[in-house]
């Protein structure tokens, strides 16, 4: 069978051919042909006018001129039908993979060689057809074809499953969140439409997205496209998805901003990582060297950090504490390590405890747990008399602990005088405190509510509790703490370690120095701090009093911890830290980023709570302090809340004073929306 040869330079009436309408391939015959100008019986018995460019870069058959209207009509239905079955049983895509990598662009009669030895007009039209409607894969530039290349094609097969997406979901979206909203605002449960299963998996990643505003570019178009028309409500999202109870009542959507996974689940995925620092850690059990340590924690407490113990040494005192060390077989870049980085702290809500580290190794492997041997970074810290720090020798070693204690238990002995070594410690720790308070640190001390729930979802209910102090168990373990991160700053200084430091550089009037427990001066006393920030420079912390403060004592809750950790560490056992001062800079602004984000959950989360144990009693009246009074409003703190209302100061009378005490109740409380609006404050 003779090939065709495309469009020759004059098309004569009597050809077959094909032009572009409505972005459809439409069939046509010429009727007459003038100087490059066509005048065309359609397929659908139209007569039109047009240029011979127009027209797609195949023709065929030439026929005769002279045929009547319905033999030109049987003949375009003809070719129309042939055409179609051959384009049926075309495979672009393997035209597209025989294609791909050969050749950028081609005419079509090339193509055409590549799927038959011989070919004719009817062929040659049903494969142009084929190309043209496979635009993921083609572009059409008369008189040729673009070949894509894979790469591409992957993009616009993507962008075309997003925007089949796009669209599905938009429509039954719109829909949907209409019926969620108003049953929302009615108080009743929705009617909802029925969807398909992937509509419904859809719409939920829209919604959880939303709650987290987590939505990519693509997810943000839809969830404008649906709540078109809906109230601009805050956590609008939430409330919908709540609705439609794809989330619980109490939905902690501070989680999903941070992008935090609540729990240890999420630690699944690094299971073999886990079992290799596991079997490592295994291989390299050594026996211990120091079997006297002892630990100070809250009972709850399952990830141990420090432990220590203390002797008189001459006038002063020895001090021995260890530290977990998580990082003695780590691998710092892998993905485990990227994913701890991502949590960058362990979060302490009322719900519970989620820890930084995978439960396997933070709470287990590498806590030190009474009568376990552990790796650990054992320092001696030498003081006189009067508690000054006179010298720092760390190295690393394994140590196994005597016992696991709680503050009650060691406040008990302390103030009862039955452990001398307890009551030695409580000493040092007053002097270390004194020497700081000397220095400008300024203390703050106030109640701690202890936040409880029972219950789940909307039957949560809340109770708030004073926790009884343990004041001088609790200043043992802060002050030696404080030393701990202070007193290895200085090593490191000393011995060109860089470290991460909280710095908090700035200069306090002398009125900002002492212990402060009362509200109004707790507040006055915060209103001269500014944040700390965190550099790999040693300066002062004003707030503590110390002129350098490297956070290492927690590695199994902080990752700056952690990093500090590994960096004396490898110090001590290589001569060599693990990352130079310019590494460290680099690291400070994606984790100074997710501190802030994790940091915003412990923040946030445990006043939603206290809202909402103040919702459910709003008209009784709470007991608060005035503690600012300056501008049109004041502040008043309710201390055994730990939580600060702000009333117009005509509500609160005439004359008043920092310290001033009322009694106040609320018109409105909004725990998901932050607000709170006293209705009465009484003087007391």
């Amino acid at each position: 069978m003779a090939k065709t040869t495309p469009l020759s330079p004059s098309v004569r009436p009597g050809t077959v051919v094909e032009f572009m309408h409505g972005d459809q391939p439409q069939l046509a015959w010429v009727l007459e042909e003038s100087s490059g100008k066509l005048r065309l019986l359609t397929i659908n018995k139209r007569e039109i006018k047009l240029p011979t460019p127009r027209l797609l870069p195949w023709q065929g058959p030439l026929l005769s001129a002279d045929a009547s209207r319905q033999d030109i009509q049987n003949i375009l239905n003809e070719r129309q039908e042939a055409r179609g079955e051959i384009q049926a049983g075309l495979d672009v895509m393997e035209i597209w993979d025989l294609a791909q990598g050969e050749l950028e662009s081609a005419p079509l009669t090339w193509f055409a060689d590549l799927v038959w030895e011989e070919w004719d007009a009817d062929r040659l039209a049903a494969l142009g057809r084929a190309m043209l409607q496979a635009k993921t894969h083609f572009k059409f530039r008369p008189p040729v074809f673009e070949i894509w290349p894979a790469e591409k094609v992957e993009q616009k097969l993507k962008l075309q499953a997003e925007e089949k997406e796009r669209e599905a979901i938009t429509a039954a979206g719109q829909t949907m969140l209409g019926e969620l909203w108003a049953a929302y605002s009615q108080g009743r449960k929705p009617r909802l439409p029925e969807i398909t299963p992937d509509l419904t998996k859809g719409l939920t990643r829209i919604l959880r997205g939303k709650v987290g505003e987590t939505l990519d570019e693509n997810d943000r178009k839809i969830w404008t496209a649906i709540s078109k028309g809906l109230p601009d409500t805050p956590h609008l999202a939430l409330l919908l998805a709540q609705t439609w109870s794809i989330l619980p009542a109490h939905h902690n959507y501070h989680l999903d901003e941070a992008e935090y996974d609540w729990g240890n689940d999420w630690s699944e995925s690094f299971l073999s990582d886990i079992n290799e620092i596991k079997s490592r850690f295994s291989n390299q059990t050594e026996l211990p060297e120091i079997e006297d340590l002892v630990s100070i924690d809250a009972s709850t407490t399952r990830d141990i950090d420090d432990a220590f113990r203390i002797e008189k040494h001459g006038a002063g005192y020895r001090l021995t504490l260890a530290l977990a060390r998580p990082e003695a077989h780590w691998d710092f870049g892998s993905p485990l390590d990227k994913a701890v980085l991502h949590r960058a702290s362990s979060l302490y809500l009322p719900e519970g405890t989620s820890h930084m580290m995978p439960e396997q190794l933070g709470t287990s492997q590498y806590s030190l747990l009474e009568g376990e041997a552990r790796p650990a970074l054992v320092t001696d810290f030498f003081l006189a008399a009067d508690g000054t720090l006179e010298k720092v020798e760390p190295r690393t070693a394994w140590v196994r602990l005597a016992k696991n204690t709680t503050y009650e238990i060691t406040d008990a002995a302390i103030r009862d005088r039955t452990d001398e070594s307890l009551m030695l410690a409580h000493d040092l720790a007053t002097r270390l405190l004194e020497r700081r308070l000397t220095s400008g640190a300024c203390v703050i001390r106030r109640p701690e509510p202890i936040v409880t729930l029972e219950g789940s979802g909307a039957q949560t209910s809340v109770q708030i509790e004073i926790k009884t102090p343990s004041p001088r168990s609790e200043l043992v373990i802060s002050e030696f703490m404080i030393l701990a991160n202070a007193g290895l700053a200085r090593w490191a200084a000393e011995h060109d370690v860089p470290l991460l430091h909280r710095t908090q550089d700035i200069a306090l009037p002398p009125e900002a120095a002492g212990i402060f427990s009362e509200p109004a001066e707790i507040l006055r006393s915060v209103k001269l701090l500014l944040p700390p920030t965190l550099e790999t420079a040693p300066k002062r912390h004003a707030a503590l009093g110390v002129p350098a403060y490297a956070p290492i004592t927690s590695p199994l809750r902080r990752y700056t911890d952690f990093v500090n950790m590994a960096q004396v560490c490898a110090f001590l056992n290589s001569g060599q830290p693990r990352l130079d001062r310019d590494e460290l800079n680099q690291l400070i602004p994606h984790l100074n980023m997710r501190i802030q984000a994790v940091g915003a959950v412990q923040r946030f989360r445990p006043r939603y709570w206290k809202l909402v144990y103040l919702a459910k009693r709003r008209r009784e009246f709470q007991p608060a302090v005035l503690v600012d009074e300056t501008g049109p409003m004041a502040t008043l703190a309710m201390p055994h809340l730990q939580v600060n209302v702000r009333a117009p100061k005509k509500m609160l009378g005439d004359k008043l004073y920092p310290g001033q005490k009322f009694l106040i109740n609320f018109s409105r409380i909004d725990p998901l929306n932050n607000e709170i609006r006293l209705s009465e404050a009484l003087e007391e």
